[in-house]
């Protein structure tokens, strides 16, 4: 059984057929972790995952690029290709997160966290643009130890003021730093809060084989970041959970194992993380 603990079929990429890649996926003893960017994408996250009893979760939370309108655009290092879209500034609700986040099939809040990679170029204007995520980012730590929940991090240009975020908290947050890209050294202080590490197709495209060696099994978690970010054996189709084979394959190759053993080890991580299949009342905060 594999499990992508990040992908967004819940996304407009997929308006017209989630439910057919979903029944794929699962027929393919694959589930997933549908995560939410902003309460619109949240919410359709909750709603595609109630449909189904076991094997398709949620995730909810405000995605730091959502808290200004602009337009971004994104570059696919595995596609070569480069897609624009506009961000609409969304006022952060705690209470209507929450009330998302009360579904039994929401597993952690998410994503969120911190995003340096578009900021102003004046210092006065770049140093209120980190406030503004800085402070949506921690009401939203907030709502994760409210409700008891992991926490799916998105971190980019920004892992040493997210790293003295968490180290500041007195509970600190269980939960998975999404897209890992930083050094051993980074990867070394995240582990050492307790943390997962999440990979996906970037591995083929940037060279994390010292982490991805060192890393122990139960520190990985695998993701797809779908629709973005395919493998290459997978990129003249549209990105799916369905991907993840390759990921684990290519851990595997880098580890120097079998397969087999990264498909345990990160389903029993998933597991022991997203209290999937256990009671929610286990303390998700150490």
């Amino acid at each position: 059984m594999l499990i992508d603990t990040h992908a967004h079929l819940n996304f407009n990429a997929y308006k017209d057929d989630a439910e057919e890649i979903i029944k794929s996926c699962l027929d393919n003893n694959i589930w997933m972790i549908n995560a939410g960017s902003q309460y619109s994408t949240s919410r359709r996250a909750v709603k595609i995952a109630e449909k189904y009893p076991e094997g398709v979760y949620a995730a909810v939370g405000l995605h730091p690029a959502h808290l200004e309108t602009k337009i971004i655009k994104i570059k696919d290092d595995i596609q070569e290709i480069e897609n624009e879209y506009e961000t609409r500034e969304e006022e952060y609700d705690y209470e209507k997160y929450k009330e998302l986040a009360l579904s039994s099939k929401v597993v952690a809040i998410g994503e969120i966290g911190l995003d340096y990679l578009y900021q102003p170029k004046n210092e006065i204007e770049q140093e209120l643009f980190k406030a503004k995520q800085k402070e949506i980012f921690l009401k939203q730590l907030n709502l994760a130890r409210d409700l008891n929940l992991p926490v799916i991090f998105h971190c980019r240009k920004a892992y040493q003021d997210l790293l003295e975020i968490l180290k500041s908290q007195n509970v600190k947050p269980q939960g998975v730093v999404h897209c890992f890209t930083g050094s051993w050294k980074q990867a070394e202080e995240y582990l050492e809060l307790g943390l997962y590490l999440g990979f996906n197709g970037l591995i083929f495209k940037m060279n994390l084989n010292e982490v991805i060696k060192k890393i122990p099994l139960e520190g990985i978690l695998i993701e797809t970041d779908c629709p973005y970010l395919s493998p290459p054996a997978y990129q003249k189709e549209r990105n799916t959970p369905l991907s993840l084979k390759y990921i684990v394959q290519r851990i595997a190759e880098i580890k120097e194992t079998d397969a087999e053993k990264i498909i345990a080890a990160t389903f029993q991580n998933a597991k022991n993380l997203f209290k999937i299949g256990n009671q929610k009342n286990l303390s998700c905060f150490g």
